[in-house]
């Protein structure tokens, strides 16, 4: 890389060197084209008679004035004129040379506006390292954009699905206030619903926290030997419930002295995030395969699931802050967004890597941690 910069720069060194080379020949070259036209037989009565009338002398004393002055130094005059004329070659260079400073802050400005920075051919490396800034600016300020508009989304989705329960809520409510003689039956199957509403209201509300933690929370870990087929055994369990309602279920292949490095909590929230991701997206009466194994620098986690196929172009985007698969948000379908978000943001920190794949109704998570 060292070497690469170094030749990026050859073309405008090389314009540099031969040109301050030129004005060190160009200068004494000058000079002596100089005495030969205009000085040899000339200078020295020029002088004798500038000497006179500037100082009202004799012929003879303007002589030796003369030489007094200038034939004894004759060399010190010469080698003056040299350098006098060598540094004003040199300030013409000077002049020549902060012409880049000057293409360079047109260039600068140039990051702001939409079209091309072009520079000097000698400034070749220059302009192409303004042009991947200015690139790399846009790609930015677009993913800003993007993220607010997710964010701003996912809000407006959020109010509304929390005023259809709220509405439910109150609307069931208000009916059970004003009939208190209403039959048992009627009476339990009107709070059943409330309920229900209540607990949907109650997880529109969390996700509105969620988003808050995420964009305001800095991660710190805590490290320690985990037991990894534990921690794998207890999250199926936990999740149990919830994929029978999908008519799914979790099929582990673990081995049992398996183990990894890093925040207990962390990394369950990680495998929560995935396994919730898919029990929202596989099919019906379908497993959930989760393997792990050691590889030879990393314990590899899988998730397998069966579901739609992902469209490749969207696997990255997964792992976005906001993204979500279904735009048109349905009320039983997913969360926030933030899931798979957060998840690859501790996977990195643990200094592992989280990726995605689909093909063939099959959706695949990969997870490969440091081993122990």
């Amino acid at each position: 890389m060292k070497n690469n910069r170094k030749s990026d720069y050859s073309g405008f060194k090389r314009k540099l060197y031969i040109r301050l080379v030129c004005i060190g020949i160009a200068a004494p070259i000058l000079i002596y084209l100089f005495y030969r036209r205009f000085w040899h037989r000339r200078g020295g009565n020029w002088l004798v008679s500038v000497f006179r009338s500037l100082f009202r002398i004799s012929d003879e004393e303007a002589h030796r004035l003369y030489t007094i002055i200038f034939r004894g130094n004759i060399t010190f005059f010469w080698i003056a004129a040299i350098l006098v004329l060598f540094f004003l070659l040199l300030w013409v260079i000077l002049n020549w040379f902060t012409g880049y400073f000057d293409a360079i802050n047109r260039g600068i400005d140039g990051l702001l506006s939409d079209g091309d920075i072009s520079l000097p051919p000698e400034m070749a490396a220059t302009e192409r390292k303004l042009n991947e800034v200015r690139s790399e600016l846009h790609k930015r300020a677009v993913d800003a954009q993007l993220a607010e508009q997710r964010k701003n989304d996912l809000v407006m989705y959020l109010a509304h699905d929390i005023r259809t329960p709220l509405t439910s809520v109150i609307g069931y409510l208000s009916l059970l206030s004003e009939a208190p003689d209403m039959p048992a039956e009627q009476r339990a199957r009107y709070v059943g619903i409330t309920l229900d509403k209540a607990y949907r209201l109650e997880k529109m509300i969390n996700e509105f926290f969620e988003i808050t933690r995420y964009n305001l929370q800095q991660i710190t870990l805590e490290k320690e030997k985990i037991d990894l087929y534990y921690m794998l055994v207890q999250l199926t369990d936990e999740f149990t419930p919830l994929l029978k309602e999908h008519g799914n279920t979790a099929v582990l292949d673990v081995d049992e002295d398996l183990a990894v490095y890093g925040d207990p909590d962390r990394l369950a929230r990680v495998f929560q995030n995935i396994l919730k991701n898919a029990a929202a997206y596989s099919n019906p009466d379908t497993e959930i395969r989760i393997t792990a194994w050691e590889a030879d620098d990393a314990v590899v986690i899988v998730f397998r699931n069966h579901g739609k196929t992902i469209p490749r172009e969207k696997l990255s985007s997964l792992f976005e802050k906001f993204y979500r698969l279904d735009t048109a948000r349905t009320s039983d379908t997913g969360g926030a967004g933030l899931g798979l978000a957060i998840a690859k943001e501790i996977v990195t920190l643990h200094g592992g890597t989280i990726s995605a794949d689909s093909q063939d109704e099959t959706v695949e998570f990969v997870i490969r941690l440091p081993r122990p």
